[in-house]
């Protein structure tokens, strides 16, 4: 049992941030909040056949799905139940990374989660029930490897969105788009909506998250924050506004989330 992880080798390294594997006893807490990522995600659930995402409200409304899904990249947090979390696999994909595996306009991923047997067929299928029969973590993070390897389908991302990515993700307090547009040479319409369809979501909105991010990486181990200092260096008007986009896209403050309990800086422990 345990929570193994890795860096694929190339050339899945360019698409994929991180193969993981969760083997693990059930939580005491009933709900955990995922804090949204940059990108999509796979999730394939070997200790239930489903997988389910919770509303955030009082209500607790569930969305089922089957075992193994893709989607996002989210754009706000999302509330898992943690009884299916025991045994349960993951692919974390770099911004516009999964569009090389799927060939989804990444804009469907945002809107929902896509079952891997809709997509991949029969193929989705075998690999979960060799995933289940495969009883050491190493194993089956080398089986999914191999599966994400075969389905490559597309080349790499256009320079032009990969050029605005690195500028973006390199300095998190960037706030000018306007400046990538006239360097990719498209119009301001033909440029967002590549963005968007091989990111998921437009520029400016890919900026938000990516200084939202920043924040995250740099108070989730402190326990007294300098918030003013915080917002100023992330590139945000004040405290105000940096507490309005912490809130948009975690469902929390930030004060909230340096105070919870959490050993993952993605997931937060709730009721």
């Amino acid at each position: 049992m345990g929570y193994c992880r890795r860096l694929p080798a190339a050339p899945l390294n360019a698409l994929i941030e991180t193969l993981w594997d969760w083997d693990m006893p059930s939580q005491a807490h009933h709900y955990e909040r995922i804090l949204p990522s940059l990108g999509a995600g796979l999730i394939i659930n070997l200790h239930e056949d489903e997988t389910r995402v919770y509303s955030d409200d009082a209500k607790r409304s569930c969305v089922r799905m089957r075992g193994a899904v893709i989607g996002g990249p989210a754009l706000r947090s999302q509330i898992i139940d943690t009884a299916e979390q025991i045994r349960v696999m993951g692919v974390v994909f770099r911004p516009g990374g999964a569009h090389a595996l799927c060939g989804e306009d990444h804009r469907v991923l945002v809107a929902g989660d896509i079952h891997l047997d809709d997509m991949f067929g029969a193929s989705a299928y075998d690999l979960r029930q060799r995933l289940l029969d495969t009883a050491a973590p190493e194993r089956r993070l080398d089986l999914l490897e191999q599966w994400l390897h075969r389905q490559l389908r597309l080349p790499a991302l256009n320079p032009v969105v990969n050029h605005a990515l690195a500028v973006l993700q390199r300095e998190p307090q960037w706030t000018r788009i306007a400046p990538l547009v006239r360097d990719s040479g498209l119009s301001e319409y033909r440029f967002g909506r590549l963005f968007r369809q091989q990111v998921g979501m437009g520029p400016k909105q890919f900026a938000r998250l990516t200084r939202f991010r920043a924040v995250v990486d740099q108070v989730q181990r402190q326990q007294s924050v300098d918030w003013s200092r915080v917002a100023a260096d992330g590139g945000y008007g004040d405290q105000a506004h940096l507490t309005h986009e912490f809130r948009a896209f975690s469902g929390m403050t930030p004060t909230a989330y340096v105070a919870s309990q959490r050993v993952y800086a993605n997931h937060i422990a709730l009721d």
